[in-house]
């Protein structure tokens, strides 16, 4: 007689509620703030609405922008139309107000980088007597508006022969104390002081040093400076308005608000669209700003990754 054994069988584990999502060890689960999201709307809107409010405003006539509602378009738009008669306003100065305004801005932006990395660098790696009184005179002209400076900037400039001349503007701005102290606190924790001894343990000069190591190593730091100065140069407005008088030499800010003048005063050479024409002047001078920086981005966000990570 054969005899049969029952089968065992064993229990599975209990299956997880569909609801629970799977969370890494030693992270906290993530939380929703309702107040948090409504603030970066506002944050989003507050950013965003002007742009979108320019992009809208330079594809209507002067008549639309005050007939036709603000954040919409018209009835008939005319961008391309506007486009063209921005350029070809006042036998296409506004090209030479671009043109301005890219050699201003550009190499402003470039220099004003250069100096502050190798004056950061300075104050960061080297000590002499009265580094720290030098030091807190850059922290001391920070708080100083640059406005304050135009009209003694003026007299000196006038002396020197140099108003109504590129180097008018470009000079000013190469100055920037807030950039000089950004590239000496990056240098600090950048630069490290044993490559420094080992370079020059294998005769590298100090030139050499700064522009072959020094400059690669503060890259990161060199475009945010760079792209401050590149933002402030390029809306700059109070700076050219007191040092240039030659139209041919106009920035785009300035050029831009002689033609609001006229639209407002219906002086000689204005013309029914002329506030129209203001608007697109404005979006298309904005344009280069937004492809410099997509451009420049990538170096900015990879140092700012580098800088949060201990080696």
């Amino acid at each position: 007689m054969t005899t049969t054994t029952p089968l065992t069988t064993i229990a599975e584990p209990p299956a997880k509620p569909p609801s629970a999502a799977p969370t890494r060890r030693g992270s906290a689960p993530r939380r929703r703030s309702t107040p948090l999201s409504i603030a970066m709307l506002a944050a989003l809107a507050y950013f965003l609405l002007p742009l979108f409010w320019l992009l809208i405003a330079s594809t209507k006539s002067t008549q639309d922008l005050f007939d036709s509602f603000g954040l919409w378009f018209s009835h008939a738009p005319q961008l391309l139309t506007n486009i063209k008669q921005t350029f070809a306003q006042d036998d296409g100065v506004f090209v030479h107000w671009l043109v301005n305004t890219v050699l201003y801005a550009g190499v402003s932006a470039v220099g004003a980088a250069l100096l502050a990395a190798a004056g950061g660098y300075g104050f960061a790696k080297f000590r002499f007597r009265g580094d720290r009184f030098s030091f807190n005179l850059v922290l001391g002209a920070v708080m100083v508006p640059a406005t304050a400076l135009a009209i003694p900037t003026y007299l000196l400039f006038a002396k020197a022969g140099l108003v109504n001349t590129p180097w008018a503007v470009i000079l000013p701005s190469l100055v920037n104390p807030f950039g000089l102290y950004l590239m000496r606190i990056y240098a600090e924790d950048a630069v490290p002081d044993s490559l420094l001894e080992a370079a020059r343990i294998d005769g590298a000069g100090e030139a050499r040093i700064f522009g072959t190591i020094v400059l690669r190593l503060l890259a990161p730091g060199l475009v945010t400076v760079l792209l401050f100065t590149l933002v402030a140069t390029w809306n700059n407005y109070f700076l050219p308005l007191i040092m240039l008088n030659d139209p041919n030499l106009y920035p785009v800010t300035v050029g831009l608000s002689s033609w609001a003048a006229q639209a407002q005063n219906g002086g000689a050479g204005s013309s029914s669209d002329m506030l129209a024409l203001v608007v697109t002047g404005s979006l298309i001078s904005i344009l280069p700003l937004v492809v410099a920086f997509l451009m420049l981005q990538r170096y900015w966000q990879s140092g700012l990754a580098a800088g949060g990570v201990k080696q």
